[in-house]
């Protein structure tokens, strides 16, 4: 499991009940978390700090229960980048902080690489692939379904003060976009990508990972420039296996290199307590 350890703004100060007790800036939030199976708090008075807590409801979805006043927005910092949060329907902040262990990879592999990079971010949400992938130097393309989404990473970006960086957004269902590139004969350094179980295009065409994945790496391997440094799958799709996504990696991608896969984690503060925070599977040059 590689572990996102290097956070100053966001920690998790506490879990238990099918619940965990955040700090993101100076922020405390209580977000549900089916990984969290055990019924024992560590730090019991702490509870009581939260700002916001989400209380998922018996009919699906949830909402939010304010304790404290709290911004309609707030800016976290991981190194040099910069995000803006807050609470959304469905217990979501914009933000995964288990993903800057792979921000890390990509920056150092961008940085490593003496030329210009092109990067493709598919599922690119709020833009932290994006916001990484950029500050290290790469041109990036940025592509998600969701209009606002674009929005967030348009802001982040601004956030970042890189929003005059060469970072093209785009507002599409990623197998078409990905066809028509293609098509155009564009060739990307670097593919990452999120892809969601189920979800919906632009246009409103229907994405399941189970009947579409294979189709979407095989399809993006055709994209990979003649030198390509990486590419990176995520997911949080229950049940399905990173060494599964490294098989595909193994099949489809033709280049020399080597693939890695797992888990990735965030700890809790003062314990030895790890959440397990979805999968990752990856190419990367030798």
């Amino acid at each position: 499991m590689k572990l996102a350890n290097e956070w100053k703004d966001y920690e998790i100060i506490d879990m238990a009940n099918g619940e965990k007790l955040e700090r993101w800036n100076n922020i405390i939030l209580i977000r549900p978390d089916p990984q969290i199976i055990w019924n024992q708090k560590s730090f019991e008075s702490l509870w009581s700090g939260a700002y916001a807590h989400y209380h998922r409801s018996s009919e699906g979805g949830g909402s939010w229960e304010y304790h404290k006043k709290i911004p309609e927005s707030w800016v976290i910092t991981y190194k040099n980048l910069k995000f803006n949060v807050k609470p959304m329907g469905f217990k979501h902040t914009g933000l995964f902080p288990e993903q800057a262990v792979n921000w890390d990879f990509m920056i150092d592999k961008i940085s490593k690489a003496n030329r210009k990079i092109k990067v493709l971010n598919l599922f690119a949400y709020t833009g932290g692939a994006t916001i990484a992938c950029s500050y290290a130097g790469a041109s990036v393309c940025h592509v998600d379904a969701s209009k606002g989404m674009n929005n967030w990473a348009k802001e982040n970006l601004k956030t970042s003060g890189l929003e005059n960086n060469e970072i093209r957004f785009i507002q599409d269902d990623v197998i078409k976009f990905v066809k028509r590139e293609i098509r155009r004969g564009n060739r990307y350094d670097g593919i990452v990508m999120d892809p969601p179980s189920y979800g919906r295009g632009a246009s409103g065409e229907v994405w399941s990972l189970e009947k579409d994945l294979t189709n979407l790496i095989e399809l993006c391997s055709e994209l990979l420039s003649d030198v390509p440094l990486f590419f990176v799958v995520n997911s949080y799709t229950k049940g399905l296996s990173p060494y599964l996504i490294a098989n595909l990696l193994e099949v489809y991608i033709k280049h020399k290199g080597i693939i890695t896969s797992g888990e990735l984690g965030l700890p809790m503060t003062n314990s030895n307590l790890i959440l397990p925070c979805g999968i990752y599977s990856r190419w990367e040059s030798q």
